[in-house]
């Protein structure tokens, strides 16, 4: 055939080239349409408000692609719905067009626990609200820092700022109740590990204000405290008192110190303090009326 060609003068070659590539072109356009879907058109089915899965499922079977574009968390709306949609319900597309969707997650998204210590009660709770976070139990303890947090836990365990926590989750808050109108003798600290300090302390409701060390310490939850602020009593044995909701101070070493056994005994294993002195009601007097009664 080559040779043929090659017998033939350039104008028939020409021509026949000009021929072949007519042909070819006519082919493609023609299978252009087929290729593209020309002419096929499909109306958006509306998944809004469906379960991802059941929306996924209902588009590709209709002759859709699809892709998830946003899962931002929205708390009116159940969690793992369709939220919006692209193209829009009942537009008419080509068949094989994408269809992008914006979610609600699986589930609840993580956030960063907030400090509430110190707060007072009323500002823990508007930063609560502003976190997505709920209140669960207030527990009241004697403290001079009546009416503020003392402290925040999840699920009984004590929760640290910037902790990772579930939206919504329900925190408990430990508020200070002001000291009470009464005094107990110093609980004896010394001989015990900071654990059973702790403990102790927590029984009486007196607040751990600082835990001084001496010597190099590797474990402080099972060192020993040597020492204590206020003491149990004085110089001539005169014991000292003090109220719930104050402060004390430790000093802590690894080995256990020598006690001297005429002490009083180990307030761990003690019967809780006894109240010694109560502060008496406030008494208002009031001035005699002005009014005198005449004699008749």
């Amino acid at each position: 055939m080559f040779k043929f060609l090659l017998r033939q003068s350039f104008i028939v070659n020409l021509l026949a080239i000009l021929v072949l590539i007519f042909v070819l072109g006519f082919v493609f356009f023609e299978s252009l349409g087929w290729i593209t879907n020309h002419g096929s058109y499909l109306k958006v089915p509306s998944v809004a408000g469906l379960s991802v899965d059941k929306a996924v499922n209902q588009l590709e079977k209709e002759g859709f692609e699809v892709v998830i574009t946003d899962s931002s968390y929205n708390d009116s709306l159940p969690l793992n719905i369709v939220r919006k949609q692209l193209p829009e319900a009942n537009a008419t597309v080509k068949v094989n067009r994408t269809v992008f969707l914006n979610v609600n997650p699986q589930e609840l998204p993580l956030i960063d626990m907030p400090k509430l210590d110190g707060l007072s009660y009323r500002f823990a709770l508007d930063k609560l609200e502003k976190n997505h976070l709920l209140l669960k139990d207030t527990t009241m303890t004697p403290n001079f820092m009546k009416g503020s947090v003392l402290s925040q836990s999840y699920n009984g365990a004590e929760i640290k700022p910037g902790t990772k926590i579930r939206w919504g989750s329900a925190i408990s808050l430990e508020i200070g109740g002001g000291n009470e109108n009464i005094m107990i003798k110093v609980p004896n600290l010394v001989g015990l590990t900071v654990t059973e300090a702790r403990d102790v302390l927590k029984t009486n409701s007196i607040v751990l204000a600082s835990i001084l060390t001496t010597g190099e310490i590797t474990d402080t939850a099972n060192a020993f405290v040597f020492r204590q602020n206020p003491d149990v009593a004085g110089t001539d044995n005169t014991p000292f008192y003090i109220q719930p909701g104050q402060t004390m101070d430790i000093w802590i070493q690894k080995e256990k110190p020598v006690t001297d056994s005429l002490q009083a005994t180990n307030p761990s294993q003690s019967t809780p303090p006894v109240i010694i002195q109560q502060k008496p009601p406030t008494v208002i007097q009031q001035e005699p009326s002005k009014k005198t009664t005449e004699k008749k």
